[in-house]
């Protein structure tokens, strides 16, 4: 019997990642399609000024932004990413995501 890795999300059928999340009022929501010791992937929503403080991961990560607009801060750099950009932001780098105004993006981290 083989074991679904991916989860949350449907199985040989067209989708928008964008339509995954929903941006709530005053939230981040998440949702969670991979969690393993390999590789982390999940979906966010963020409404205008929410934001995830500086912190650290042990993995790359890599953020795609899927519609709107946010702030990325690495090693203290600003990065502003629009939809469909990209930014990886190494392991062990201090970083932090900001709502510059409601977006979604996915993410994605290697350990």
């Amino acid at each position: 019997m083989s074991e679904k890795l991916l989860k949350n999300i449907a199985q040989e059928e067209i989708l928008k990642l964008a339509d995954l999340v929903e941006i709530q009022k005053g939230q981040i929501v998440s949702k969670t399609l991979v969690q393993n010791q390999s590789v982390s992937v999940t979906l966010f929503a963020f409404d205008k000024g929410e934001e995830i403080s500086t912190h650290e991961s042990n993995g790359d990560a890599m953020v795609t932004v899927l519609e709107g607009t946010g702030k990325f801060t690495v090693d203290g750099t600003e990065f502003i990413l629009n939809e469909g950009e990209t930014l990886v932001m190494p392991a062990k780098k201090p970083h932090a995501v900001y709502g510059q105004e409601s977006f979604k993006m996915s993410l994605v981290v290697i350990f």
